[in-house]
């Protein structure tokens, strides 16, 4: 309950700041002490909103931790769920068997209609007494038919109980694992508003330097600016701005492209089913237990929930199928993740992203086999390489089979 309270506490709001505006600027510009005051003003508000992103990135930073550790009790629990039914499942099959074998026991013991069968064995032997050995052999095999019975019913009645006791076993640990799928679901939420509140954050903090930063530069300058070219300038910067951006998509695209060229191929080619290979590389993790990897102060969980492929660092990662990002952003263990939505309660999850990594943001919809990070060694990781994830349900499931069934195999 205290961690479903955690999860659904709303995000903090930003704070309301009031910014100068340019009559303001012009207004100080006039006197010395104004403007020094302007100038303290201004940067005040630039680490304002330096700070506000720290604190709501570790807002959603947070968030996303409790997510990564509501999702691992999950899918523990659902696994144990599993397990404690598969010894139910085996254990009702051996009570069947031994009841079964019991009654045959039984209808041999008693074939004789009701009467005693010691009884029975006696009067066939009372003739001349020569039939004494065999009566003997035969009270011989009925003791031990007798006892063999009481043997055969003690066991069915074990394998009874035990089926029992561990089918209340399931029982309560698919009540517990209900338990803990709510909180996953609500541990997301939370974590989602967390990340997309922090995303706004940064987007309205960097528009808004920009402008700042202007300002600052007209209120040191001691030469009179006239209102275009303050407007000018800060056009000029988003112009700038805008060409790093493309220059860097550009860069990206072009290692992309050699990357895949180098790979034969076979990282983003997309099957007849339109799935498509989520990364160039060999396998180098599987699905199942593990040793724990710790790395930058963070311990990965005991059981590997995912395929590893070892794609060298800045490798292009690929949609694995068409969806809608859900989540774009640093959790946990995981480092820079991206998640996708591919509809029909199925999803796949992609770790470990370089810094900056990121070619897609949450709530955007992309194509299979279509480049949507770069690969490195983020979160709990030992070297560049993609952990690869496919959720059905809520539900993390090995991806080796569920991406051979659909011609997109996996290393």
């Amino acid at each position: 309950m205290t961690l479903l309270v955690t999860l659904v506490s709303p995000v903090a709001p930003a704070r309301a700041v009031d910014y100068p505006s340019w009559q303001d600027l012009q207004n100080a510009k006039a006197n010395t002490a104004s403007a020094a005051a302007q100038v303290t003003a201004i940067e005040n508000l630039i680490a304002g909103l330096q700070v506000q992103v720290q604190e709501t990135q570790a807002a959603a930073e947070k968030s996303a931790n409790e997510l990564e550790v509501a999702q691992q009790e999950f899918d523990d629990a659902t696994r144990r769920a599993e397990d404690i039914q598969t010894q139910a499942d085996a254990s009702k099959a051996t009570a069947d068997a031994a009841t079964k074998q019991a009654g045959q026991l039984a209808a041999q013991l008693y074939r004789t209609g009701g009467t005693d069968l010691s009884v029975n064995l006696f009067l066939e032997g009372e003739g001349d007494g020569a039939d004494a050995d065999l009566l003997l052999a035969k009270l011989g095999n009925m003791s031990k038919l007798v006892e063999r019975s009481s043997d055969v019913y003690e066991s069915a009645q074990s394998a009874t109980n035990n089926a029992q006791s561990l089918g209340d076993q399931a029982k309560v640990a698919q009540s517990e694992r209900e338990t803990l799928r709510v909180a996953a679901e609500a541990a997301l939420a939370a974590a989602q508003a967390a990340a997309e509140a922090a995303a706004n954050a940064l987007a309205d903090s960097e528009a808004k330097s920009v402008e700042l930063e202007q300002q600052l530069q007209f209120m040191r300058d001691a030469q009179a600016t006239t209102t275009a070219g303050y407007e000018a300038g800060v056009a000029e910067r988003a112009r700038l701005e805008a060409i790093r951006v493309a220059a860097e998509a550009a860069a990206k695209a072009a290692a992309a492209a050699a990357a895949r060229a180098n790979s034969g191929g076979s990282g983003g080619s997309v099957s007849m089913t339109g799935w498509a290979v989520p990364a160039s590389g060999r396998i180098t993790g599987g699905f199942g237990p593990r040793s724990v990897i710790c790395n930058g102060g963070q311990c990965s969980g005991s059981f590997h929930y995912a395929t590893d492929l070892g794609t060298g660092c800045g490798s292009p990662i690929y949609a694995a199928h068409a969806g809608v990002v859900t989540w774009a952003g640093v959790l946990g263990t995981y480092g820079n993740f991206v998640k996708i939505s591919h509809g029909d309660n199925v999803s796949t999850g992609y770790a470990h992203i370089q810094n900056g990594g990121y070619n897609v943001r949450s709530g955007q919809s992309v194509s299979a086999g279509q480049i949507i990070a770069y690969s490195g060694d983020t979160g709990a990781a030992n070297g560049c390489h993609l952990h690869f994830e496919v959720w059905i349900g809520g539900n993390r499931i090995n991806p080796v089979p569920f991406m051979a069934d659909r011609g997109a195999s996996l290393g």
